[in-house]
This record gives C-alpha cells, structure tokens and sequence, in this order.
C-alpha cells in the first residue's frame, strides 16, 4: 500500500498548498524590491536628461566663445540667441616692411588683398573677412549688415584675397576674423535648435521666431524652459556673458514628472 502512494505522485490539494505558499513568497519579496527597482529607474531617467541638457550647454558654450566680438544678440524675449561664428583671425599688415615691402590693407580706397602678420589662419570657401566689429545692430561697424566684412575670392594664401572692400574703420590692434556666418541658438516647440547656413540680417526678427531659411538641428527634446540673457561688460566691454537656463522635462511610465532645471554662463570676448 505504502508502495503504491508512492507510485501516485503528489495530490491536487499539496499542488495548490505549494503555489499558494510561492505566491505568497513571491509578493512578499516584490514589496521589498519595487522600491529600489522604481529608485533605479528614476535615477537613470534623471541621470540621461541631466546629461541631454549638459550636453546641450556645452555645445553652446563652445560655439559662444568662438564668437564675432559684439556680435551677440538676443531677441524673441530671450527664447533665441544669435551671434556670427568664427573659425579664426589673425593680423593685417598695416604698414610695409623693412625693405618697403609687403601687401598692407588700405583704409583710405577699396583695397582686394592683404598680408597676414604671422600663420595665416585657415581658410575654406564660403567664408569672409571682418575687421573691428562694434555693433550687433544699425548700419555702422556692424557685420550682420556688412559694412565691415568682406568675402573671399580665393582660398589660396598670401595675400588674403577679397571682395574689393573699403573698410569704415582700423582695428587699434590691427586685427581681422574670418567669420563663417550667423548661428542661432532657440527654443521652438518644445525643441532646443541650433541654426545655421541662413543669410545676414542687419536686425534680428521682430519676433520670437527662427531666422528664415538654412539648416537647423535638434539639440534637445522636451524642453520645458528655455531662457537666454546678454550681459555686456562694464565700460570696456571687453568681456560679456551669455547667461543660460535649460530644462528638460519628462514624464514616466507610472506619470510622474522629472525635471531637469540647468544653468550655465558663457564668457565671450568682446575685444574686437
């Protein structure tokens, strides 16, 4: 008899004892873990759009450095900032040398060609030249407008070669840039943008809109603040900041809401 229990395998009543008895296992170690598997999630959701939005200011940081002294403006009450890139510089003969050489640029008539002090830095089709740049709106000294910058007609140096141009002013350090167009920076349905490859505008838009045509890239998503503030320096003006607020929102799969809030100021030089 006893051998024959054996044979018989386990009872409907000892299977449903078991899972019964595992459930409640199973639950019991679900409440202790769900907690730190819900902090891990937030942490890692947190962790992802601080380094979006981290990203995101660095990239603006770099480029704002770079930038055409007095070239920086903010419009669109604060949602865009624009400023023309530079990609190098260097100084123009102003005089010639020793032997009464050397290709000066002329500030008294157009003048198409001149000689760079030292290397001469990179040149790429597309780009122009500027010399002392001191607004970032009106008419005067002021390279959106172009009274002040010239294109390239060759690639090929020394001499820089340019558009015929008269310049309206001598930079004191006898400085030029080689700038290789505007680039905005702004918040646009709840994207952060960056666009560039658009034509100069003497004034920015009236509004808070993005420049007309170019190209533009998504640098961010979800933004749920976007705010950007120009503070030129005192007096000299020879060092302004570009203040910067980023946050990025996001919504879990349980509805719970993170948000990132991120500042940071970008030094620019304004010594033209």
């Amino acid at each position: 008899m006893s051998h024959l229990r054996k044979m018989m395998g386990v009872t409907l009543v000892e299977l449903i004892v078991v899972i019964a008895i595992t459930s409640i296992i199973a639950a019991v170690v679900a409440v202790f873990i769900l907690r730190p598997v819900e902090g891990y999630a937030d942490a890692a959701r947190r962790a992802s759009l601080t380094d979006e939005a981290d990203t995101a200011l660095r990239r603006m940081s770099r480029d704002l450095r770079l930038a055409l002294p007095n070239s920086v403006r903010v419009y669109g009450g604060g949602q865009f900032v624009e400023f023309i890139e530079t990609s190098g510089g260097g100084r123009y003969r102003a005089e010639p040398d020793s032997g009464g050489g050397g290709d000066t640029l002329d500030f008294s008539a157009a003048d198409s060609s001149f000689d760079a002090i030292g290397p001469v830095p990179a040149l790429a089709a597309g780009n122009q030249i500027v010399v002392y740049n001191l607004y970032s709106s009106g008419p005067v000294s002021n390279a959106y407008a172009g009274d002040n910058r010239a294109a390239l007609t060759s690639t090929a140096a020394p001499p820089i070669a340019i558009v015929s141009k008269l310049f309206p002013e001598p930079s004191p350090a006898k400085r030029f840039r080689v700038v290789t167009g505007p680039v905005t920076y702004g918040c646009v349905g709840g994207q952060l943008l960056r666009y560039w490859a658009y034509p100069y505008s003497q004034d920015p838009p009236g509004g808070p809109v993005p420049p007309a045509g170019g190209n533009s890239a998504v640098l961010a998503g979800n933004v749920g603040e976007c705010q950007f503030v120009y503070t030129a320096g005192a007096l000299t003006e020879r060092i302004a900041t570009v203040s910067i607020i980023l946050q990025i929102d996001s919504v879990s799969a349980g509805g719970s809401l993170e948000r990132v809030r991120m500042f940071q100021q970008a030094q620019v030089s304004n010594a033209p």
